[in-house]
């Protein structure tokens, strides 16, 4: 089990794993599975059954509603907010209360090494791809591709990032990050390493 804050509220049946940190006023709910060396910031809230591979970070004031998935090595930045629910409302037709049973929960994917920047909305169900980097203040609407860097609202493609968060440079048939010089190829809207 990882290091929990006294102020935190992490709920019995909720799985912390090893290194794990879980700072103040962080809410872990029931059935979350967080892995191994994850930080989740000061009030920060992780929905039952929510899942985080190992090595992921959730800075402050992020909100990962259920049923969200996200992959290893991924950076959730402050008050951002993966959402469930396509066709949210408080009541139903009939002006009831909505319970559990009246909506279908839908999440948010997020798949290795990816990065969402502060303040951003990602409107469920969306898949943000590998590596894939979204910018602050974001709202995304559509699946991500992997390596992509989208902004603004709704987020579209502005630009490719490699492993290392850095915008990528074309030079000729390759795309080359300026920092690692690692080199990564087009074909088809799709990015991969070279």
């Amino acid at each position: 089990m990882g290091t929990i804050a006294d102020s935190a509220d992490v709920d019995a049946g909720a799985s912390i794993g090893a290194g794990t940190k879980v700072w103040h006023l962080a809410q872990v709910r029931e059935a979350a599975r967080l892995g191994e060396n994850c930080v989740v910031g000061r009030g920060a809230y992780i929905g039952p059954g929510v899942v985080l591979g190992d090595n992921c970070k959730v800075q402050n004031y992020a909100l990962v509603y259920e049923p969200a998935v996200l992959g290893p090595g991924v950076f959730i930045g402050p008050a951002v907010v993966l959402t469930n629910d396509v066709f949210p409302r408080a009541v139903t037709p009939e002006g009831t209360l909505k319970t559990e049973e009246d909506w279908e929960k839908v999440g948010v994917t997020i798949l290795e090494g990816a990065a969402v920047g502060a303040r951003a909305v990602c409107i469920a169900p969306v898949t943000i791809g590998a590596w894939a980097m979204v910018a602050a203040g974001a709202v995304v609407t559509k699946d991500v591709p992997d390596f992509a860097l989208v902004a603004g609202v709704p987020a579209r493609r502005i630009g490719w990032v490699g492993k290392a968060g850095q915008p990528l440079i074309n030079e000729g048939s390759q795309w080359v990050c300026p920092g690692t010089r690692d080199a990564y190829v087009e074909r088809d809207g799709s990015l991969r390493p070279a």
